[in-house]
C-alpha cells in the first residue's frame, strides 16, 4: 500500500518537473527571440542612416568684383494742407514736375514705378479738450527711378529737387548690375573650386580617397548696395556728387562628395 502511494507521488513529481522545464524553455525562447529581433531592426536603421550620410560635405564661397551700371533712386513728394483735396492737388502738381524732370534727363517711362502712395491725417493733442484733433492732411507719393546712365545720377537728383521744390523727398539711392549673369558664373566657378579644395584636404587628413560630387546646392548670389543717400530734400547744394564704387558679388554652394 505504501509502495503504491510512493509510486504515485513519484510520477506526479516527475510530471510537474517536466512541465516546469517546458515553461522555462518557452520563456527563454521568447526572451531570446525578443532580444534578437529588436537589435536587428535597430542595426538596420542605423546602418541605413549611416549609409545616407557617408561622404564629405563642405561649403564653398566665390566672390567677384563688379562695376555698377545702374542706379536705383527712390524719390517723390510729400504735401500737407488743411484738406485732402488741397493736399492731393499740391502733391500731384509737384509729382508731375518731378516725373517730367526724370524723363527730360533720359529716364524712360518703363523705369519709373510707383512704390508708395498714402493719404493720412495730421493730428495734434488739444490740452483744453484732452483729445486728439485733426489739423490737416498729408499726401505722399514715392517712386523708384532706374537710372541707366550712372554718370547722370547727380544731375538727375538736382533736377528733380528743383522741379519738386520744398515738397521733394529723396529716400535713398542704391547701385546694382543690370545683368549679373557673367559675374554669377565667375563667382559660381570660384565657389566650386573652393569647395573642392576643402573636400580634398579633408579627405587627405582622413586618409581616404575623395570621390565625385553627389550633391550640390547653391544659396544664390548676394549683391550689396555700397552707397545710400538718405533724406535728401530741397535746398541741398547743386551738382550733387554720387560715387557708385564697386560691388562684391558673392555666391555660395554646398557640396557633398562620395568616398571611394
Amino acid at each position: 500500500m505504501k509502495k503504491g502511494l510512493l509510486l504515485v507521488l513519484g510520477l506526479v513529481l516527475a510530471v510537474s518537473l517536466l512541465l516546469i522545464g517546458c515553461e522555462s524553455q518557452q520563456g527563454a525562447s521568447s526572451t531570446e527571440a525578443q532580444g534578437v529581433s529588436v537589435p536587428q531592426s535597430v542595426n538596420v536603421a542605423l546602418t541605413g542612416s549611416s549609409s545616407q550620410q557617408t561622404g564629405i560635405w563642405v561649403s564653398g564661397t566665390g566672390e567677384v568684383t563688379a562695376t555698377p551700371d545702374v542706379a536705383i533712386l527712390t524719390l517723390g513728394v510729400a504735401a500737407q494742407e488743411t484738406t485732402v483735396k488741397a493736399a492731393q492737388s499740391e502733391a500731384s502738381s509737384a509729382m508731375n514736375a518731378v516725373v517730367d524732370a526724370l524723363k527730360s534727363n533720359g529716364v524712360a517711362d518703363k523705369d519709373i514705378q510707383t512704390q508708395w502712395y498714402s493719404i493720412s491725417p495730421v493730428t495734434k493733442w488739444n490740452d483744453k479738450t484732452n483729445e486728439q484733433i485733426t489739423t490737416g492732411y498729408s499726401v505722399t507719393n514715392m517712386v523708384t527711378a532706374k537710372i541707366r546712365d550712372i554718370s547722370k545720377a547727380g544731375t538727375i537728383i538736382d533736377a528733380v529737387t528743383d522741379a519738386g521744390g520744398n515738397l521733394t523727398r529723396i529716400n535713398g539711392i542704391s547701385f546694382t548690375v543690370d545683368d549679373p549673369t557673367a559675374y554669377n558664373n565667375q563667382a559660381r566657378e570660384k565657389a566650386m573650386q573652393d569647395a573642392a579644395a576643402k573636400a580634398q584636404q579633408l579627405a587627405s587628413l582622413a586618409g581616404v580617397t575623395l570621390g565625385k560630387a553627389i550633391y550640390i546646392s547653391e544659396s544664390g548670389s548676394y549683391i550689396p548696395q555700397p552707397y545710400s543717400l538718405k533724406d535728401y530734400a530741397a535746398g541741398a547744394s547743386a551738382s550733387t556728387p554720387i560715387s557708385p564704387g564697386e560691388l562684391n558679388i558673392t555666391l555660395s554652394v554646398s557640396v557633398g562628395y562620395s568616398i571611394e
